[in-house]
């Protein structure tokens, strides 16, 4: 009996992994933006072609939409309704920044949203440990 709760619980775990695993790939590292770039381009007013959607707890970052927490279904639909204002071409960045990539559950759902749609140019703010950390604390534009 021993040997067979082991194998379920090992049988289990194992397609957590797989799971797991594939639903980190959702974006590419292209589709990466940087910090400092995201900062330069809005302190140079050049985000007339770039639209900044928060999906996390918080807008924080300077002139962006806040779509709420996109792990919650209205908010995710309310960040889809935003989405048909924004032409396919533009560059969309979403942010979340409540905690590291690997334990965040509001990027994912979203950015699959964002390419599911067919965003052309659809980045993730790389934001690896917090909004604090890699935003606020290095003086970057907030709201």
């Amino acid at each position: 009996m021993k040997k067979v709760i082991i194998l379920f619980i090992l049988f289990f775990g194992f397609l957590n992994g797989i799971s797991a695993q594939s639903f980190t790939d959702v974006w590419t590292p292209k589709q990466l933006m940087e910090t400092k770039v995201l900062s330069d381009k809005i302190r140079q007013n050049k985000m007339k072609n770039t639209f900044v959607i928060n999906i996390g707890p918080d807008a924080v970052i300077k002139n962006s939409f806040n779509a709420g927490a996109a792990k919650d279904a209205k908010n995710l639909e309310a960040l889809k309704q935003y989405l048909k204002k924004i032409p396919k071409d533009k560059e969309v960045v979403l942010y979340c920044g409540c905690c590291p990539f690997d334990k965040c559950p509001n990027i994912r759902p979203a950015f699959k949203m964002l390419v599911d749609l067919g965003y052309k140019n659809a980045k993730l703010l790389n934001i690896p440990k917090n909004i604090k950390v890699d935003w606020i604390d290095k003086g970057y534009p907030v709201n």
